[in-house]
């Protein structure tokens, strides 16, 4: 993630009080404003930025079977877990599996030289939240590295 500058997580502790459209419309305004946007859909039960952007159905290619080249919408970089699994598939993942999953549509999306890449997050303090703070390739460049010493 080195190539990375910004990281804007969208969190809320309830659902269904537009963390998705706040972060999608964050990211076309970014991009508008001439800035590398990268928008990642880290809600793995519930994924909706494929429908928000219209890129339903579009399945990412991968160069190596190791990584993901993300799907492009409006100029911007998307990667969201409904891009993987298909929509009628039921997906329960708790824990490992699921921070394993966020860890992997992060880290493993060749991402280009992004100026921001805004996180649109499930609701809740849970597995994903927590798998963004303490999950990185070094400690010293996780998210968590990025918190006030307040927080």
């Amino acid at each position: 993630m080195s190539d990375i500058k910004n990281v804007i997580a969208v969190a809320s502790g309830k659902g269904g009080v537009g963390k998705s459209t706040v972060s999608v419309n964050l990211a076309l305004s970014l991009k508008e404003q001439g800035y590398q946007v990268g928008l990642l859909d880290a809600d793995i039960y519930g994924p909706s930025v494929p429908l928000m952007l219209k890129t339903e159905g579009k399945r990412p290619t991968t160069p190596d079977n190791k990584t993901f080249n993300p799907i492009l919408a409006s100029g911007i970089e998307l990667m969201s877990i409904g891009y993987i699994v298909l929509k009628d598939e039921a997906t329960i993942w708790r824990g490992p599996m699921m921070s394993k999953a966020i860890e992997q549509l992060l880290f493993n999306t060749n991402w280009s030289d992004l100026d921001y890449l805004i996180i649109d997050l499930p609701p809740g303090t849970g597995d994903a939240q927590f798998c963004l703070l303490y999950t990185s390739p070094s400690p010293r460049d996780g998210l968590l590295s990025r918190m006030p010493s307040s927080a």
